[in-house]
């Protein structure tokens, strides 16, 4: 988020740069708060502003020795570059990497593996139900890093089924096909868990109408147009009805006149308005149902 506000800051008047730095420095001043504690405040603070859940995983890392800069590098490099320097490291090592990356990240560096390598990843990151300190170290210890944590680190909580079905989410399909079939080779409870996490754009048609309406307000018409390119009718007819009359009528008129579009745009544009529902539902603003209806997410 940084980044990019940096990014969109263009030219900032001398005064202006001035104001703001004078300010910082009063405030500054003025701050009474020293705390000697410092865990304890970190832990107050992160607790207070992420909540016990979201905050328990950065703690551990932060306080806890839980180092994982050895792979900070990776998340500025493109997905052929982090393919490259990894690919002949043992498949734990790769899995262990991969958790620690962003989901769509990852699906981009799966995507760069020879199909045997890819599977035996993604099997791995699905059984995998934590990180052990020696793995950490040894993650480090391939990106040219030191650890600095201990022996008493605690396990990370990541990989697992959630996690691959982010990241197969966020993959092809002709890929993800052969990934799930290979797991279901290996255990068909665990490629059928793996499948009831996945959301895909189709399953759209599973949330409710307020929920449509409220995504519908986040995404852009072009966006929305190249998505449909690849939807079901019955996905279409379901994006209409919850748009008013005028509206349905324009998006049908675009889909009409729009001529054959790349199936990689429309894979795209789909994956982007799939992050946006995760953000909803992170958010708390719209629910997934799950199998049956009974798990909510």
């Amino acid at each position: 988020m940084l980044g990019h506000a940096m990014a969109l800051l263009k030219t900032v008047p001398r005064p202006r740069v001035e104001e703001v730095l004078a300010d910082f420095h009063t405030t500054a001043l003025e701050s009474a708060a020293v705390h000697t504690d410092t865990d304890a405040y970190v832990r107050s603070v992160l607790t207070k502003a992420l909540g016990d859940d979201k905050a328990s995983n950065l703690i551990s890392r932060i306080l806890q020795g839980g180092d994982t800069n050895g792979i900070e590098g990776l998340k500025w490099m493109d997905a052929p570059t982090v393919a490259d320097l990894i690919k002949n490291e043992h498949p734990q090592i790769i899995a262990t990497i991969l958790v620690h990356l962003e989901h769509d990240h990852s699906s981009a560096i799966l995507n760069q593996f020879t199909e045997r390598l890819r599977n035996d990843v993604v099997l791995r990151i699905a059984t995998l139900e934590g990180i052990q300190p020696a793995a950490l170290r040894e993650l480090n210890d391939v990106m040219l890093r030191l650890l600095s944590g201990s022996a008493n680190i605690k396990k990370s909580a990541m990989g697992g089924v959630r996690s691959v079905a982010e990241i197969l989410n966020f993959m092809g399909s002709a890929n993800e096909t052969t990934v799930i079939d290979s797991i279901r080779e290996y255990d068909p409870d665990l490629a059928q868990k793996i499948l009831d996490e996945m959301f895909v754009f189709e399953d759209l048609n599973d949330l409710e109408d307020r929920s449509v309406q409220l995504l519908l307000r986040e995404i852009q018409s072009d966006s929305l147009i190249l998505a449909l390119k690849g939807a079901s009718e019955g996905l279409r007819e379901k994006i209409f009805k919850n748009m008013s009359q005028r509206a349905a009528e324009m998006l049908r008129e675009d889909l009409e006149s729009r001529g054959p579009v790349r199936l990689s745009e429309v894979e795209g544009e789909q994956k982007e308005i799939l992050k946006i529902v995760r953000r909803l539902v992170d958010e708390g603003q719209i629910v997934l149902g799950g199998a049956g209806g009974e798990a909510m997410i």
